[in-house]
Parts: structure tokens; sequence; C-alpha cells
């Protein structure tokens, strides 16, 4: 018997799609929707302002002057008590103020008024100095937001051929004579620093020495000086602005060069600010003072005792100022603790060395046994 199919459902389902929306037909209706259409993006697509707390952003806390070393006094040969508490000092803040350090004040002052020409470099000419990865060297970029917030224009100099046959070529009359007296002043804070930086490792927790044997190299450009231009007639509120955009960059980038100190030639600078991951500190140099801060290269070989800080000076006047900051990394260096470490083999070269010994020994005993 055949069985009779199942009746359909009198209303069956409706799986047919929805109507189209209607769209504005006309020429003038469209323009109207397509304005509707613009502002409603514009509203709920717009980026709000954000403000970061003040319980988030690392505040400013004023410093007593940091500790002075006093150059013709420092006992270079010899462990220095009266430096003990000088250390803990820089431990701490990572800076310390140099003076009696020799340094030539009328060769300052010829070399920062050569450098105005320096920033007088059209913008156009700049790019092809400008500073990258695989050319750290040159002006700083400086990228849409920042150029109104930068007070200062940065450009680095070292002793680079390639630098030199640029700039002659680009810079206005007298490069050539700002980079000799550069060169001139670099030397001179190069024998600065090496004065400083064994005493201040004699007088910390680990005990360096030069050496000849097992040195580590410092980085191929050696000393980089940085020149910044500080910009001045600025209002009080474009100031508080500028800083903390500062104090966030310096954090977030820190340096882009490795060095063990950096000196500072900021005579005449209202403030100095040192930047760290710990917090923002500021104070007044002393007049004709060096102000010394420390860098990675002796926070690693002091372990950890010296922490790695960033200066800037503060310049507030009627005029526009130049400074420099030196970044000292010294071209040879030596721990007792890597020149005296006991050399020890691995797991791996024992295990290489007992498969070769037992091999070595079965020839033996089957040539013996042979022959």
């Amino acid at each position: 018997m055949a069985v009779s199919p199942a009746p359909v459902s009198e209303n069956p389902i409706d799986f047919r799609a929805p109507p189209p929306s209607p769209i504005a037909s006309g020429r003038r209706s469209l323009v109207t929707n397509d304005e509707v259409l613009t502002e409603y993006l514009e509203h709920s697509l717009q980026v709000p302002d954000l403000i970061l707390p003040d319980k988030f952003f690392p505040k400013q806390n004023s410093l007593e002057n940091p500790p002075t070393i006093d150059l013709l006094a420092l006992n270079l040969d010899e462990f220095d008590a009266s430096l003990c508490k000088v250390v803990e000092s820089i431990a701490r803040n990572g800076c310390f103020q140099l003076v009696n350090h020799g340094i030539s004040s009328e060769l300052v002052s010829s070399v920062q008024a050569a450098a105005t020409g320096i920033f007088q470099v059209p913008p156009e000419k700049r790019a092809e100095i400008t500073r990258l990865p695989d050319k750290p060297y040159g002006f700083e970029e400086v990228h849409g937001e920042e150029a109104g917030s930068e007070l200062s224009e940065e450009f680095v100099w070292c002793r680079d051929q390639d630098l030199k046959l640029t700039m002659e070529r680009i810079a206005p009359v007298g490069y050539s004579n700002f980079s000799e007296k550069l060169e001139t002043l670099m030397t001179d804070i190069e024998k600065v620093s090496g004065k400083i930086l064994p005493s201040l490792l004699k007088n910390s927790q680990t005990k360096f020495v030069y050496g000849n044997d097992d040195m580590v190299q410092g980085k191929e450009l050696g000393t980089v000086c940085c020149l910044y231009k500080h910009s001045q007639n600025v209002l009080e509120d474009e100031w508080d602005s500028s800083l903390r955009y500062d104090v966030i960059k310096m954090l977030i980038r820190g340096t882009d060069y490795s060095h063990a100190l950096c000196l500072h030639l900021c005579d005449g600078s209202s403030e100095f600010h040192v930047y760290s991951k710990k917090g923002w500190v500021s104070f007044t140099p002393d007049k004709n003072a060096l102000v010394v801060t420390t860098g990675d290269q002796i926070q690693a070989w002091s372990g950890g005792q010296y922490k790695h800080v960033i200066g800037r000076p503060i310049f507030k006047g009627e005029e526009d100022c130049i400074s420099m900051a030196f970044l000292y990394s010294p071209p040879t260096f030596i721990s007792n603790s890597q020149s005296n470490k006991e050399k020890t083999i691995s797991l791996g070269e024992q295990a290489i060395m007992a498969i070769f010994l037992t091999l070595v020994y079965q020839f033996l005993v089957y040539f013996y046994r042979n022959f």
C-alpha cells in the first residue's frame, strides 16, 4: 500500500530576504544624505582628549644641589675616603658637579658662538644630514606636534669623516673652524672624564682596574657631543607643556648612545633636570661647574650601584643659548671580576671530551690486542 506524502502546511515559513533600505532618489536628496552621514561620523568617531592622571605622571621634586667634586683635590691613585659620602649621593641621584676641572671658559664660549651657525642651516638642507639608525649624527628630526612642543633644537657631532664632508658642503662658512674648536674641547673633556671614572669605580662596591688583557672595547663612535639651541621668550604654559612632553620622551626613548659619563656644559642655566625611572628631580647648578650624570656603562660596571639617568639644562631668559653634552665612552676598560674569573668547562664540553677519550681508549685497546 502506497504511503501518501505528508500534507504541505497551508502557511509555509517565509524565507524571503528583507526589502532593501530606501535610497533617496535624485541628486539633491543624495547630497543631503551625505551631509547627514558626514556630520554623524564626525561626532561619533571623534577621539576624546585623554589626560594622564597626576598620580601616574612622574612628579618633579626639588633637589638640593648635588655633591661637588674638586678635580684638583681628587686622589687619583688611592682610595679617597672623602668621596664615600659623595659616592652615596651619586648612587641615589645619578649626578654630581665638578669644579676646578681645567676646561677653558674661553674655549667653551668660542665653541658656543661658532655653533650658532650650525642651527642656521635651512630645513630643506637639514634633511640631508638628519639622524637615522645607520647614521647616528646630524640634526634631530622633529615630527608633527613635536615641532610645537620642543623648546630646543639638537645637533649631534662626532669624529666622522662623512659628517665633516657633508656639513662643509651645506653649512655656512666657518664649519671647519667650529669643528676644530670642538675637537679640541672634546679632547679636554675626555682627559677630565678619564680622571673621574677610575676614582668613582675605585670607591664603588665593585672594584675595577685598567688592563691590557680581555679588554672591553668602547663604541666605535667614541665620545659624542650633543649641541642644544634653547629658545627663549616662551610663555609659562608652553614651558609646562614642553617639560611634561620632554619627561615622557626621555623616559620612553632614553638615550641613543651607550656611555659611561655625560658631562654637561650649561653655565648660566636656570635649572637642571635629571630624569630616571624612579622620578624627575631638578636643581640650580653652581656657576662655572660641570654637571656630570652617570650612564648605562657605569651602571653595568658598578653592578647597579650607580644608576643610569638623563640630564637636561633649562634656560629661561631673553636670548637664545647653546649648551653641550659630551657622552663619554672610554676606549678600553676591564673588571677585576672579569680578569680574575676562573675559566670553567661546560657540561657539553665535558661530555664531548669523555666521548673522545673513550674512543681513543677503545682504539688503543684494539691496536694493542691485534698488533
